[in-house]
């Protein structure tokens, strides 16, 4: 049997890069680790793993287009042009990342798969995949929502939120427009034209767990500002229901449904054991929650959450201060069974003695 393994990432965010055209730090960017991907995809396609057939998964938001300008704007209209400027912008920015993507890519009986989230939706207008193809050097395999491979059911897990799930049946708005734009959840609309507004003064405001602590924090020193702010976020919601352009209309019960529900870091636990109920499925990978995860239910039942590759800061006693552990899903072909086998890992990186210090 052929040997091979498969590697399970999501949640990167790459934007324009830490330094920007005019040599200013970029405040919002949060993928800082373009070398340690490299080395991540240098290891598993080298020493023990020289003779193995490597598909990496990419399972939603390596891009970042939601927090990533055009001409000096945050968009909530994204064209399929607009989308490709923005793309360009991003491989131009983040050089290491996609030089170890084509490097990987071009090892024999390597491959790429790529599935959609909810900050990377642009990646379901074809010149963007096209263009990414052409930038990586070979074909990549993309998955608009779910790629099922022997009983693996692999999804970003947007699908499971009000908020941010989006309409299967309608990806893209073409009534009455130009050209067509993206069909953005109403999460996408609400991280633009509210919580990017609040990142201008608190870039990390959305880094922070649990919400609970950082609401209690926000109130003893940031007193008016979190006053302000939730008037802000009550009266953005009421008026919501009230917006009649087209490319953003949606129903009160929806509006009513994502307040509701509304979490910094849901929990998908719930949404992955009703996929295990289907008997074809021995194992479900999620990402979008940005904390890692793992449940098992029964022998045979597992579900791995992938966390992220960026930094958070926890308000949690227990695990107080900044925490960036660079997490991914491991599967495995032993020979002695029939269904691969998923271990949740932490990439380490090569030692070195020294390396700079992030500074955003």
């Amino acid at each position: 049997m052929e040997k091979k393994i498969k590697l399970i990432v999501s949640d990167m965010h790459l934007g324009k890069g830490k330094i920007l055209e005019d040599g200013a730090v970029n405040k919002l960017e949060e993928f800082f680790f373009g070398e340690k991907f490299a080395e991540f995809l240098d290891y598993y396609t080298s020493g023990q793993y020289r003779d193995y057939g490597v598909e990496l998964i990419i399972n939603g938001d390596f891009l970042n287009f939601l927090q990533v300008d055009y001409k000096g704007h945050f968009l909530t209209v994204f064209t399929e042009q607009v989308s490709l400027e923005i793309l360009e912008s991003i491989v131009e920015g983040q050089p290491e990342a996609f030089r170890a993507l084509k490097q990987f890519a071009a090892k024999p009986g390597n491959s790429i798969t790529y599935v959609v989230g909810n900050h990377d939706q642009a990646m379901l207008w074809p010149r963007l995949r096209s263009y990414l193809n052409e930038v990586v050097g070979v074909p990549i395999r993309f998955k608009s929502i779910v790629y099922f491979f022997d009983g693996v059911h692999v999804e970003h897990g947007h699908m499971y939120e009000a908020a941010n799930r989006l309409d299967p049946k309608k990806f893209f708005l073409k009534k009455d427009l130009p050209v067509p734009i993206l069909n953005l959840p109403f999460g996408s609309h609400f991280f633009v034209d509210f919580v990017m507004k609040i990142k201008e003064k608190h870039p990390h405001v959305d880094k922070i767990r649990p919400f609970k602590q950082l609401m209690r924090w926000a109130l003893f020193n940031e007193t008016w500002f979190t006053l302000r702010s939730t008037v802000s976020l009550i009266a953005y919601f009421i008026g919501s229901a009230f917006v009649k352009d087209p490319r953003r209309q949606f129903p009160f019960s929806r509006i009513v449904k994502v307040f509701l529900e509304s979490a910094i870091f849901p929990d998908l636990s719930d949404s992955a054991r009703r996929i295990l109920n289907d008997k074809r499925v021995h194992t479900v990978v999620f990402g979008h929650t940005h904390v890692y995860q793992y449940r098992q239910w029964g022998r045979d039942q597992e579900y791995f959450n992938t966390g992220t590759w960026t930094e958070l800061t926890s308000l949690d006693v227990t695990s107080l201060g900044k925490i960036t552990k660079l997490t991914y899903v491991l599967v495995e072909y032993p020979e002695s069974s029939t269904r691969p086998f998923c271990r949740l890992k932490e990439w380490k990186g090569y030692h070195r003695v020294e390396e700079d210090v992030v500074i955003a």
